[in-house]
Protein backbone atom coordinates (compact mmCIF):
# COMPACT_ATOMS: atom_id res chain seq x y z
CA UNK A 1 0.00 0.00 0.00
CA UNK A 2 1.35 3.58 -0.99
CA UNK A 3 2.17 6.47 1.25
CA UNK A 4 -0.61 9.14 1.49
CA UNK A 5 1.19 12.31 0.49
CA UNK A 6 0.99 13.77 4.34
CA UNK A 7 2.86 10.71 5.08
CA UNK A 8 5.79 11.50 3.41
CA UNK A 9 8.27 13.29 5.81
CA UNK A 10 8.80 16.59 5.00
CA UNK A 11 12.28 17.76 3.65
CA UNK A 12 14.43 20.77 2.84
CA UNK A 13 13.06 20.81 -1.09
CA UNK A 14 9.54 21.06 0.59
CA UNK A 15 10.21 24.20 2.46
CA UNK A 16 12.16 25.55 -0.48
CA UNK A 17 9.18 25.36 -2.61
CA UNK A 18 6.71 26.64 -0.27
CA UNK A 19 9.07 29.59 0.39
CA UNK A 20 9.60 30.05 -3.76
CA UNK A 21 5.95 29.81 -4.79
CA UNK A 22 4.75 31.87 -1.91
CA UNK A 23 6.95 34.51 -2.79
CA UNK A 24 5.36 34.22 -6.54
CA UNK A 25 2.29 34.98 -4.67
CA UNK A 26 0.46 32.19 -4.56
CA UNK A 27 -1.88 31.03 -1.53
CA UNK A 28 -1.64 27.74 0.29
CA UNK A 29 -3.97 25.74 -1.43
CA UNK A 30 -2.04 26.53 -4.92
CA UNK A 31 0.89 25.79 -3.37
CA UNK A 32 -0.37 22.41 -2.15
CA UNK A 33 -1.51 21.47 -5.04
CA UNK A 34 1.92 21.99 -6.77
CA UNK A 35 3.71 20.33 -4.85
CA UNK A 36 1.43 17.35 -4.21
CA UNK A 37 1.10 17.80 -0.44
CA UNK A 38 -1.55 18.46 2.18
CA UNK A 39 -3.10 21.49 3.04
CA UNK A 40 -2.37 21.40 6.56
CA UNK A 41 1.10 20.66 5.70
CA UNK A 42 1.75 23.51 3.46
CA UNK A 43 0.49 25.50 6.47
CA UNK A 44 2.83 23.95 9.30
CA UNK A 45 5.84 24.49 6.35
CA UNK A 46 4.79 28.02 5.69
CA UNK A 47 4.49 28.82 10.18
CA UNK A 48 8.18 27.40 10.69
CA UNK A 49 9.18 30.12 7.55
CA UNK A 50 7.23 32.56 9.27
CA UNK A 51 5.65 33.15 5.86
CA UNK A 52 1.81 34.50 5.97
CA UNK A 53 -0.88 34.09 3.15
CA UNK A 54 -3.27 36.93 1.93
CA UNK A 55 -6.24 35.93 3.44
CA UNK A 56 -8.26 38.88 1.79
CA UNK A 57 -9.41 36.98 -0.95
CA UNK A 58 -10.88 33.95 1.13
CA UNK A 59 -12.42 37.03 3.68
CA UNK A 60 -13.65 38.87 0.52
CA UNK A 61 -15.28 35.65 -1.04
CA UNK A 62 -16.90 34.71 2.14
CA UNK A 63 -18.60 38.18 2.57
CA UNK A 64 -19.96 37.66 -1.11
CA UNK A 65 -21.03 33.92 0.09
CA UNK A 66 -23.07 35.48 3.11
CA UNK A 67 -24.38 37.85 1.18
CA UNK A 68 -26.15 35.28 -1.27
CA UNK A 69 -27.39 33.38 1.58
CA UNK A 70 -29.32 36.35 3.18
CA UNK A 71 -30.55 36.99 -0.20
CA UNK A 72 -31.86 33.52 -0.62
CA UNK A 73 -33.33 33.67 3.26
CA UNK A 74 -35.09 36.63 2.01
CA UNK A 75 -36.83 35.55 -1.11
CA UNK A 76 -37.72 32.20 1.22
CA UNK A 77 -39.16 34.36 3.71
CA UNK A 78 -40.81 36.44 0.91
CA UNK A 79 -41.98 32.85 -0.46
CA UNK A 80 -43.03 31.47 2.68
CA UNK A 81 -45.44 34.59 3.50
CA UNK A 82 -46.82 34.58 0.35
CA UNK A 83 -47.79 31.02 1.24
CA UNK A 84 -49.24 32.03 4.16
CA UNK A 85 -51.46 34.63 3.22
CA UNK A 86 -52.60 32.33 0.43
CA UNK A 87 -53.46 29.71 2.80
CA UNK A 88 -55.35 31.66 5.02
CA UNK A 89 -57.10 33.14 2.09
CA UNK A 90 -58.59 30.16 1.47
CA UNK A 91 -60.31 29.21 4.57
CA UNK A 92 -62.93 32.09 3.48
CA UNK A 93 -63.00 30.46 -0.52
CA UNK A 94 -65.32 27.77 -1.56
CA UNK A 95 -64.27 24.67 -1.57
CA UNK A 96 -65.25 20.83 -2.18
CA UNK A 97 -65.40 17.92 0.15
CA UNK A 98 -64.92 14.54 -0.88
CA UNK A 99 -65.48 11.20 0.68
CA UNK A 100 -64.95 7.33 -0.54
CA UNK A 101 -66.57 5.32 0.95
CA UNK A 102 -70.08 2.70 1.81
CA UNK A 103 -69.90 -0.59 0.86
CA UNK A 104 -68.98 0.02 -2.99
CA UNK A 105 -66.32 2.13 -1.65
CA UNK A 106 -67.36 5.08 -3.90
CA UNK A 107 -66.60 8.87 -4.27
CA UNK A 108 -68.89 11.42 -3.60
CA UNK A 109 -67.54 15.32 -3.74
CA UNK A 110 -70.01 18.40 -3.06
CA UNK A 111 -69.53 21.76 -3.44
CA UNK A 112 -69.33 24.03 -0.06
CA UNK A 113 -69.35 27.87 0.64
CA UNK A 114 -66.32 27.20 2.87
CA UNK A 115 -63.83 24.64 3.86
CA UNK A 116 -65.17 22.59 7.21
CA UNK A 117 -63.89 23.75 10.68
CA UNK A 118 -61.11 20.65 10.30
CA UNK A 119 -59.56 21.84 7.09
CA UNK A 120 -59.55 25.56 8.90
CA UNK A 121 -57.59 24.11 11.38
CA UNK A 122 -55.27 22.39 9.12
CA UNK A 123 -55.09 25.81 6.74
CA UNK A 124 -53.90 27.65 9.54
CA UNK A 125 -51.75 25.36 11.06
CA UNK A 126 -49.71 25.37 7.83
CA UNK A 127 -50.00 29.29 7.66
CA UNK A 128 -48.81 29.53 11.14
CA UNK A 129 -46.06 27.32 10.31
CA UNK A 130 -44.99 28.73 7.20
CA UNK A 131 -45.42 32.43 8.86
CA UNK A 132 -43.13 31.23 11.95
CA UNK A 133 -40.68 30.03 9.50
CA UNK A 134 -40.62 33.30 7.52
CA UNK A 135 -39.95 35.23 10.59
CA UNK A 136 -37.27 33.06 11.44
CA UNK A 137 -35.51 33.59 8.29
CA UNK A 138 -35.82 37.43 8.42
CA UNK A 139 -36.99 38.55 11.62
CA UNK A 140 -38.64 42.02 12.08
CA UNK A 141 -36.57 45.12 12.58
CA UNK A 142 -36.82 46.91 15.83
CA UNK A 143 -35.96 50.25 17.36
CA UNK A 144 -33.59 50.98 20.11
CA UNK A 145 -36.35 49.95 22.93
CA UNK A 146 -36.81 46.36 21.08
CA UNK A 147 -40.42 47.12 19.63
CA UNK A 148 -41.03 45.91 15.79
CA UNK A 149 -42.00 48.43 12.82
CA UNK A 150 -44.70 48.27 12.97
CA UNK A 151 -45.25 48.34 16.66
CA UNK A 152 -43.54 51.32 17.27
CA UNK A 153 -45.63 52.96 14.01
CA UNK A 154 -48.96 51.59 16.13
CA UNK A 155 -47.53 53.46 19.29
CA UNK A 156 -46.88 56.83 17.79
CA UNK A 157 -50.60 56.48 15.55
CA UNK A 158 -52.28 55.68 19.22
CA UNK A 159 -49.96 59.43 20.77
CA UNK A 160 -47.94 56.81 22.84
CA UNK A 161 -44.80 58.76 21.95
CA UNK A 162 -41.93 57.00 23.94
CA UNK A 163 -42.52 53.94 26.20
CA UNK A 164 -42.33 54.43 29.24
CA UNK A 165 -39.15 54.29 30.89
CA UNK A 166 -38.50 51.31 33.27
Amino acid sequence: MGLKKNDIPVGEADEEAVRRLHAQGLGRNEIARRIGRGQRTVSVIAARLDLTFDVTMTEEATRHRVAQLAEKRAILADALTDDALRLTAQMWEPAVVFNIGGKDNEYTEQAVPEPPAADKRALMAAATAAAAQSLRLVPPETDDQGFAAVDAWLRNMMGGGQAPAE
